[in-house]
């Protein structure tokens, strides 16, 4: 039979867009890793995620003590028991991040043309023209015209080269894995600002050191310049590939992210091992509905063979997680009958053009 006088159908009928959305028997394979802020801790929260979908929860050891996380690690096997939903747990480490030390808690508004001076004592009050900072050595890590981008965390450089700070001052992530790591038995380790396959190997050899650990995935998290440059051989040692865009938004143009994003997944696609994306439909931390452009930008990672989106924004509060969660639920859904449409067209004109 001439496949060219097939009429063939769309990937999907429009007219099913239409159509209520039905319950899926099936779970979806993407997976959604959510992370436990100080606001969505509770057993009604956490409890509402897993049923939601949220597979893996994140603990992010760049704020909060080891008594704070442990905390929210018991609610959470609280909620796993009630629910009877399984899920894993990973440690995020702090890595060499630079903060903004502001002890009010309230919203520091800083004013275009005006001048801010960054101290490393974090003792002064925290204004719109002195920010203090966690760090002690910046003034040697900079020079003279090097751009600082201002947040809650510094970063430097640009298009070209990232100033690679080191920082010694934080040597208590190792503490953090040998301590907390052990005694929860984490399953995955998201190792921030991997910078050369080095770093990773360097990961690998303390966890074997501990026994209970030694089973724990690394999930190496590229964030500047020297990570990109170095990626191939990264992506050979880690287990897993976390793309951390709003950082990689620092040192690249938007233009470049998305290419980044693509060419990486991709190739995390080609060698079996998974690929996250950070920074998905934020604007939910102050409405109930995501943008247009977010819903895309989450399905077209997702087309693109993402195996996990991360949900790890700091000010997620009260039910936004809960909201986050349900709404990345129905994109993967969605995703997923699409995908199989696809599959079976392309399969079913293939066959019909062996005929």
């Amino acid at each position: 039979m001439n496949s060219n006088h097939l009429l063939l159908e769309e990937p999907i009928r429009m007219a099913s867009i239409l159509e209520p959305s039905k319950p899926s028997f099936f779970p979806a394979m993407i997976k959604i890793v959510g992370t436990l802020g100080p606001k969505s801790r509770t057993d009604e929260v956490i409890s509402g995620c897993l049923k939601a979908g949220m597979s893996v929860a994140r603990f992010d050891f760049s704020w909060g003590d080891v008594e704070f996380h442990q905390e929210t690690l018991e609610t959470l096997k609280t909620a796993i028991k009630s629910t009877k939903k399984l899920c894993a747990i990973m440690l995020d480490t702090g890595g060499p991040e630079l903060q903004v030390v502001n002890k009010t808690e309230h919203p520091i508004s800083l004013e275009a043309d005006t001048k801010v001076i960054l101290t490393p004592d974090q003792d002064k009050k925290s204004t719109s023209n002195l920010l203090p900072i966690n760090f002690h050595g910046l003034s040697k890590a900079v020079k003279k015209g090097d751009t600082i981008f201002i947040g809650q965390y510094l970063f430097t450089g640009n298009e070209t080269t990232s100033v690679w700070l080191e920082v010694d001052e934080l040597n208590g992530e190792d503490v953090v894995i040998s301590t907390w790591g052990v005694r929860n038995s984490i399953d995955f380790l998201s190792l921030s600002y991997t910078r050369h396959a080095e770093d990773v190997r360097h990961a690998r050899s303390f966890l074997s050191k501990l026994g209970e650990l030694n089973q724990t995935q690394i999930f190496a998290k590229i964030e500047n310049i020297e990570g990109l440059n170095h990626f191939d051989e990264i992506l050979q040692e880690a287990d897993g590939i976390i793309l951390s865009r709003g950082n990689l938004g620092i040192d690249l143009p938007p233009e470049k992210v998305f290419l980044f994003q693509k060419a990486a997944v991709y190739k995390c696609n080609m060698v079996g091992k998974p690929a996250v994306v950070t920074r998905v439909v934020d604007s939910m931390t102050d409405n109930l509905r995501p943008t247009r452009a977010e819903a895309t930008d989450v399905a077209n990672a997702v087309l693109d063979g993402t195996d996990a989106i991360i949900l790890g924004l700091k000010p997620c509060a009260d039910c936004i997680l809960l909201k986050l969660s349900q709404q990345l639920e129905k994109f993967v859904q969605r995703r997923k009958k699409f995908s199989i449409k696809i599959y079976t067209s392309r399969k079913l004109s293939n066959m019909l053009e062996n005929q």
